[in-house]
This record gives C-alpha cells, structure tokens and sequence, in this order.
C-alpha cells in the first residue's frame, strides 16, 4: 500500500464544485482561520469509505499524506490512524506499544500543524490522544492548552471529550478555566460544546456550578453553547452574569 494509491483513490471520487463550497466552508481565504488550505471536493463519507480501504497502510505512507497542502489527504491519513489505534486497543488485541507509535505518531502531526483545521482536529484528538492519556498522566494536555497555536489549544480542548464519555469531567474543567479569556472563535465553540457534553453526559449540576463561577468572565459563544440544553430561565440567569 503506498499513499499514491490513495490519492487516485481520493481524486477518482473528488468534485470540482464540491471542492469550491468546502475552501468557502473552512475558511480558506487570507486572514481567515485555514488560509491556503486546498480541497479537491471529497465529502467525508467518500473519505471513509477510502479509508477503509487502506487500513494497513503503513505509518511512513500516512505521514506522506499527513504532509500533503490538500486537505482531504490529510483527513483521509487521521481517519487510517483513528482506526489503527482502535484495533490496537481492543480487549482481546491490546497492543499498548502500538498504541503509544500511533499517538506519538499522531501528536508529531499536531506539533509540526498538520492537525491544521476543526474537523481534523475534532475528528482526532478524541480518539487518540483521549484514550491514551485516560489513566495516564495528562501533563501534556497543559502543555497544548497554553499554546500559542489555535490547533493546538483545540486538541487539547476536544482529546477530553473521550473523558466526558467516561464520566469524568475534571481536566475539562482544568482546560476550560485555563482557555476563558480565549477569544478566539474556534477556541469559544470548543469550550462551550465540551461544557455542554459535561452537563449533558456527566452532571448537569456540576455544569452549573462551574458556569456559576465563571459565566461573568466567559465570552458569548462559549456561554451561549454551553447553555444550550438548559431550561431557558437557567440559561436567562446564567447570561445575568
């Protein structure tokens, strides 16, 4: 399996007006948040069912499309890597060394920009870094979160959502309180949706009380999401702050 089999794989099922649409969609113009990101126009199932395709490829191949200007190809590599690390996780299988190549593999990514959009990032970090950092130390979450790299903060943001699934909410809250006079928008979006997934998944009053606390320094993005599944006078009082 080489990576050039998956980029005809990819190009064979690409649209030319479904790539203009996905450059406006991610933002791609100067200034914005993925300038000079390039879309040849493969929608995301289309994506996975290549994927599927080349489960095995080798880790070298998935970094020759990790380091491709199109974006497709680096999704299609995160998608491979997502199940690898899923079958090297599995009770019967459990192959804890290579699990930790794979996030190795994958946080070398993060950290030469390679996770470089939100559905990168949010189709990843959960499923990598989240896992394998579960009943290990989380230091390297605090290191991301203080970074000065958007996509970087965000990994650290979304790799907690594994957590929440788990029922623990503690290092979200950790990285949310570090990241409130974040502005940036994708950063507010990524701390309200986790804070909802908390109050929606683990503990609403735990949301509440950390929204109590908090709410008067939050912007309005994060705070209007992660309101969102509150009963409307909660959400009222909560915005008072």
């Amino acid at each position: 399996m080489r990576a050039s089999d998956v980029i005809a794989e990819l190009d064979a099922v690409s649209d030319a007006a479904d790539a203009k649409h996905l450059q406006r969609f991610f933002k791609t113009g100067p200034g914005e948040y993925g300038e000079g990101d390039v879309f040849i126009g493969v929608r995301v199932p289309a994506t996975r069912k290549v994927a599927k395709q080349f489960s095995a490829l080798p880790l070298s191949e998935i970094d020759v499309l990790l380091d491709s200007e199109v974006h497709e190809h680096r999704l299609v590599a995160l998608i491979i890597l997502n199940g690898q690390f899923a079958a090297a996780s599995k009770p019967r299988a459990l192959d804890e060394g290579t699990q930790r190549t794979i996030f190795e593999h994958y946080l070398a990514a993060v950290r030469r920009g390679r996770v470089n959009n939100w559905d990168l990032v949010d189709s990843s970090a959960e499923n990598i870094i989240g896992p394998w950092l579960f009943e290990r130390p989380r230091d390297l979450l605090f290191e991301l979160v203080v970074s000065d790299d958007l996509w970087e903060r965000r990994v650290a943001v979304l790799s907690t959502f594994d957590f929440i699934k788990r029922g623990d909410p503690s290092t979200t809250f950790e990285l949310c309180e570090i990241l409130l006079p974040d502005r940036a928008d994708l950063i507010q979006k990524a701390i309200g949706w986790m804070l909802r997934e908390i109050g929606k998944r683990v503990d609403r009053d735990q949301l509440v009380a950390f929204l109590d606390e908090h709410a008067g320094h939050m912007g309005r993005t994060a705070l209007s999401y992660a309101t969102e599944h509150l009963d409307p006078d909660e959400r009222a009082r909560l915005r008072r702050l």
